[in-house]
């Protein structure tokens, strides 16, 4: 190979590489790929926010990386999925957020059968959320924007107090797995009517020892296998979950930190060989 033909390849490997350069590719999917980079130039996703496909836009709007004026166009997409990537890239400012939470976009979920409003839920989960602009999606119509909104940590605690009763069970389940719900709304969780709401308070760090004896004696054994991962219990509510008669609830206190060695010794002799394996790990056997 001559020295021209050489430097002409070189040339064309350093075009391959360069960004700015694969922003201008016919195809839309090596855009979309320079979009999503973590590494890209930010002047670069500022001209890949005009790109005229609909998912490099939503490529840049996602980007980590993007600028805060590229946010703030792309809040005002015609594309919907543009718009609910803006809500959930960490950069994007609670004024946008404020405006983006009454969006109207909804895509229909095939599985639930039913139209989400994606833009509103993405806004939800947003850590940048002001607190005023989260309350009100708090009291939203839509029940999965206010299943978002309860997994929320910066939630107030007056409204978790209004949603614990929530008609929905997803919102009641996400309030009662969220790390910030006080302990007495916690309390009232474990007592809910659905077994996946008292399961998943079972197994938040913060549910109280006043609620632990009764999730102990809950008439589900998932309750109960929950509680056992619950790395806060300790004491007799493990020794008395280690005799439980699902092999799921003793593999469950096999596997918490908190099991005393006497139980654990027991658990290991066990007649399910999942418990035995689970004990005998923890043993270091």
């Amino acid at each position: 190979m001559d020295l021209y033909a050489t430097e002409l390849k070189s040339e064309d490997k350093k075009e391959q590489e360069d960004p700015e350069a694969l922003a201008r590719a016919w195809d839309w999917h090596v855009r979309r790929k320079v979009a999503w980079s973590a590494d890209v130039p930010e002047k670069v996703l500022d001209a890949l926010a005009w790109d005229s496909v609909q998912w490099v836009r939503e490529a840049v709007a996602g980007n980590a990386r993007a600028s805060a004026s590229a946010l703030a166009r792309l809040a005002e997409d015609s594309s919907g999925f543009v718009r609910a990537a803006v809500a959930l890239n960490p950069r994007t400012t609670g004024k946008i957020l404020e405006m983006l939470a009454c969006d109207e976009m909804v895509d229909y979920d095939s599985t639930l059968q039913k139209n989400r409003y994606l833009v509103r839920e993405a806004v939800a989960k947003s850590p940048n959320i002001a607190a005023p602009t989260l309350d009100f999606l708090a009291r939203d119509s839509e029940e999965h924007v206010r299943a978002a909104v309860a997994t929320n940590p910066l939630l107030s605690a007056e409204s978790m107090k209004k949603m614990v009763k929530d008609v929905f069970w997803e919102v009641r389940n996400n309030i009662a797995r969220n790390p910030a719900t006080p302990e007495d709304l916690l309390v009232y969780l474990c007592s809910d009517r659905i077994m996946d709401v008292r399961a998943t308070a079972a197994q938040n760090p913060r549910v109280p020892a006043v609620a632990l004896a009764t999730l102990a004696a809950d008439k589900s054994w998932e309750v109960r296998e929950s509680l056992a991962r619950n790395e806060k219990l300790e004491g007799r509510i493990l020794l008395d979950l280690a005799g439980h008669w699902s092999w799921m609830v003793r593999v469950a206190v096999a596997e918490n930190p908190n099991t005393p060695a006497a139980a654990l010794a027991r658990l290991a002799e066990d007649l399910d060989q999942s418990v035995v394996k689970a004990a005998r790990a923890r043993l270091g056997r």
